[in-house]
C-alpha cells in the first residue's frame, strides 16, 4: 500500500508546501525519516543520491519548530532593517571589481553587526554554497505557507544581504560552515535557541576537513537539540565521531555503506592519461553506450582545479559548448555555470568535487571521472549525479595505470566490480592496462610480511610477466 505524505504526520501548512514543491509521493527515505524526526528523535539516514533527503529533513523540522513562536521579526523592524542595510556604506564599485579579480569574493568589510544577534530555532550546516542554495530554495517554498522565514549565509555572496536577511528575523538557517563562523565571531548570529541540527553530506561535515569548523558550531549550540544526519554513504570511520554526538539515535538505512543506484549503468574504461581526452571527445561524440545518440548534458569529473581548466579549455577548443565548476570561480560565475547546465544550454559541465555532493539537476545523460577520485565515497557521489528520480544514467570511469589503486580501493568499496567496457571504433594505445575479469571485491588482509608476495601477483605499467592486467 502506498503512503502518502499526509500519513507520515504533517500538518495541513507543510502539505500545502509540499502540493507546491509538486512532490505526490514520498520517496523511501522521506516515509522512514520524516515520522521520526516528528517524535523529536535523532537520527542517522543513508540514502542513495537522488532519493529526496532534503525533503526528508527540512519538512519534519518546519513542523517542530513552528510550535514556537516565530522569530521573523514584525514588519516596522523589517522596514528598519531595510533602511539599515541601504545606510550599509558600499565600496566605490571600481574598488569592488578589483577586489573580486584579486580575492574572487563578493566580501565587503567591515559591517556593524545588529543589536540583537539573530537566533533561529533550526539549523541546517552543509558543506557547500551550491547544495545550501538547493536546500534554501526547497524551504523558502515551504515557508512561504507556513508563515516561517528561512535565511542562507554562504561563503561568495556579499555580508551585507546576509546581515540585512538575517536582521529580519530568521526561523531557520541554512549555511555553511566558514560563512556562519565569521557570523558567529561578529556577533551577528546567535545560536543559543536551536532545537534541531541537520547536518546534510554527514560524512564530509565530519571528516578531518570540515571537523574543527563543525565541532566550534556545535560548542554554540544548546546541550539539549535534536540531531540530524543526513548522507550518501555514512562510513565506519565516523561512527565514533556520530555514536558521541547522538543519543540513541534511530538508523535510516535505504543504501548500505557504497551501494550505487541500480539505475546507473557503471563502464570501466581502461585508457593511457595521454589519451583521457581523445577518448572523452569521442563518447560525446558517439553517444558512448547509447550509440548513436547526443547526450544533451555531461558531466565530468577531475581532480584538480587546473585540470578542469585544461580539459574544458580542450572540449571548447573541440566545438563543445562548456563551462567549469570549482572552488577557484567567484559564486557568482558557478550560479551562472548552474543555471545554464539545467537549462541545456551548456552540454558539458567539467567540475571537480564541488559539484559531487547533493546537487540537483534533472536529466544528465552521463558522469565522466575522467580522475579516479582517490576518496572511495566520492566515487558513489559522482556517480549518484545520474540516474535521479528513477530516470537510468551512465557512468564512465577512465582508470589509466597510475590510478589502479585507488580504483581497487572503489571497488573493495562497493563490494562489487565496474564493468569493463570499450567504446566501439576507439583505437587504444597499447600501455593501457586491462582489468582481469577474476579480480576480487574484497580487499587482502596484509601482514608485515605479505608486501612482496602481494605485488608479484600484480601487472604494473610495464606488464611485467603477467602482462596488463590487474
Amino acid at each position: 500500500m502506498t503512503t502518502t505524505f499526509a500519513e507520515l504526520g504533517l500538518n495541513e501548512q507543510i502539505l500545502a508546501g509540499v502540493d507546491a514543491l509538486g512532490f505526490t509521493e514520498p520517496t523511501p527515505v522521506q516515509a522512514q525519516s520524516i515520522p521520526l524526526v516528528l517524535e523529536g528523535r535523532d537520527i542517522v539516514a543513508s540514502a542513495q543520491t537522488g532519493t529526496g533527503k532534503t525533503c526528508a529533513f527540512a519538512l519534519p523540522v518546519l513542523q517542530l519548530i513552528g510550535s514556537t513562536k516565530s522569530n521573523v521579526a514584525p514588519t516596522d523592524v523589517a522596514e528598519d532593517a531595510t533602511a539599515s542595510e541601504e545606510e550599509i556604506p558600499a565600496a566605490p564599485k571600481r574598488r569592488r571589481r578589483r577586489r573580486r579579480r584579486s580575492k574572487g569574493t563578493t566580501d565587503e568589510a567591515p559591517i556593524k553587526a545588529p543589536d540583537t544577534p539573530t537566533a533561529p530555532l533550526a539549523l541546517v550546516v552543509t558543506p557547500t554554497r551550491e547544495l545550501a542554495q538547493q536546500i534554501e530554495r526547497v524551504t523558502t517554498v515551504v515557508c512561504e505557507h507556513t508563515g516561517q522565514r528561512s535565511v542562507i549565509v554562504m561563503g561568495g555572496a556579499r555580508f551585507d544581504r546576509q546581515i540585512a536577511d538575517l536582521t529580519r528575523g530568521c526561523d531557520l538557517l541554512v549555511a555553511t560552515p566558514g560563512r556562519l563562523i565569521d557570523l558567529m565571531d561578529r556577533k551577528i548570529v546567535d545560536l543559543g535557541q536551536v532545537r534541531v541540527l541537520v547536518l546534510d553530506e554527514a560524512d564530509r561535515m565530519l571528516d578531518m576537513g570540515f571537523w574543527p569548523s563543525v565541532r566550534r558550531i556545535m560548542q554554540a549550540l544548546p546541550q539539549e537539540r535534536q540531531n540530524l544526519l543526513f548522507s550518501a554513504t555514512i562510513p565506519p570511520s565516523i561512527k565514533s565521531t556520530i555514536d558521541a554526538m547522538l543519543h540513541d539515535p534511530a538508523m535510516v538505512e535505504i543504501s548500505r555503506v557504497g551501494e550505487t543506484a541500480d539505475t546507473v549503468e557503471e563502464h570501466l574504461c581502461p585508457v593511457t592519461q595521454g589519451q583521457k581526452t581523445q577518448l572523452l571527445e569521442a563518447l560525446i561524440k558517439t553517444g558512448g553506450a547509447e550509440e548513436g545518440t547526443t547526450p544533451e548534458r555531461v558531466l565530468v569529473f577531475c581532480r584538480t582545479k587546473h585540470r578542469v581548466d585544461d580539459v574544458s579549455r580542450v572540449l571548447k577548443n573541440s566545438g563543445f559548448t562548456v563551462d567549469v565548476m570549482h572552488a577557484d570561480r567567484r559564486q557568482e560565475a558557478r550560479e551562472k555555470a548552474l543555471k545554464r547546465f539545467r537549462e541545456g544550454r551548456v552540454q558539458v559541465l567539467v567540475a571537480t568535487d564541488v559539484m559531487s555532493r547533493g546537487i540537483d539537476v534533472s536529466g544528465i545523460d552521463a558522469v565522466v571521472n575522467y580522475d579516479v577520485p582517490m576518496d572511495p565515497e566520492d566515487y558513489v557521489h559522482r556517480v549518484g549525479r545520474t540516474g535521479r528520480a528513477g530516470a537510468t544514467g551512465h557512468a564512465y570511469t577512465f582508470v589509466a595505470p597510475d590510478e589502479i589503486t585507488p580504483l581497487r580501493e572503489i571497488e573493495y568499496f562497493t563490494h562489487k566490480l565496474i564493468p569493463l567496457w570499450d567504446l566501439p571504433g576507439f583505437a587504444y594505445d597499447a600501455g593501457r592496462i586491462v582489468p582481469q575479469a577474476s579480480r576480487s571485491t574484497t580487499k587482502p588482509t596484509r601482514t608485515m610480511f605479505s608486501g612482496s608476495k602481494s605485488r608479484r601477483g600484480f601487472g604494473g605499467p610495464s606488464g611485467g610477466r603477467y602482462g596488463r592486467h590487474y
